[in-house]
């Protein structure tokens, strides 16, 4: 899962960026709304996290255009505790939640993945796939109650066809939500991810749809 965080506070877009890659995800930062909004309406993210208070270009602004031009990933703002119209503002806007600062940084990564889950069709903390459980509270995958060993780059290949089941997903797609703008991508590795996925799971729940992608067996 890949992830936008647009803040211009040096400090905490790190920290930010330092707790959602601890918690698996693939992050890109801008530093000011311009260089957002041109990350946002360019590159295919799961979910932004938008500062409301931002150079250049405000994050309220910058979201306005992001829905005009159809861009419809999941949106978090960063707002000033005592603005309330910057909430009310952001939620007009196209918002789908917002944070108060100061905050505590789980709040941020629950509030994340809720807006995840829910763009992808899933109510549950827990995502099914027959006897493969994904958490993605604790990042962790198992079978039949068994812990799954997995890279970072297998769970997040895991993830991203999970909260996708059903659906054919590209190589060139799971490339880009795999690794950040600066990662050389090379989609031929892919393939072996998949390889190390089936061997580890043990389970033929991934299908290679021909010419296409793959394809992870809807739950049930």
């Amino acid at each position: 899962m890949r992830i936008l965080v647009v803040e211009d506070d040096a400090n905490l877009s790190r920290q930010l960026g330092e707790a959602l890659r601890a918690a698996g995800y693939v992050v890109d930062s801008a530093a000011d709304g311009e260089d957002g909004h041109f990350l946002g309406d360019t590159e295919p993210y799961d979910a932004v996290v938008l500062d409301v208070g931002l150079p250049k270009m405000d994050g309220i602004s910058v979201l306005e255009r992001w829905r005009r031009d159809g861009r419809a990933m999941p949106v978090l703002l960063l707002t000033a505790r005592d603005r309330w119209s910057d909430k009310v503002a952001g939620i007009d806007a196209g918002a789908d939640d917002y944070v108060a600062k100061p905050f505590h940084m789980e709040e941020v990564l629950a509030r994340l993945r809720a807006l995840i889950r829910r763009a992808a069709g899933h109510a549950s903390s827990e995502i099914h796939c027959g006897p493969l459980r994904l958490d993605t509270k604790s990042s962790r995958a198992t079978v039949d109650g068994t812990p799954l060993k997995l890279t970072s780059h297998e769970y997040r290949l895991l993830a991203y066809l999970m909260h996708h089941q059903g659906e054919i997903v590209s190589r060139s797609e799971l490339t880009e939500h795999m690794y950040d703008q600066d990662f050389d991508r090379d989609s031929n590795t892919i393939e072996v991810f998949v390889g190390r996925l089936r061997r580890k799971i043990g389970l033929d729940l991934i299908e290679t749809v021909r010419g296409l992608g793959y394809r992870m067996h809807r739950d049930g």
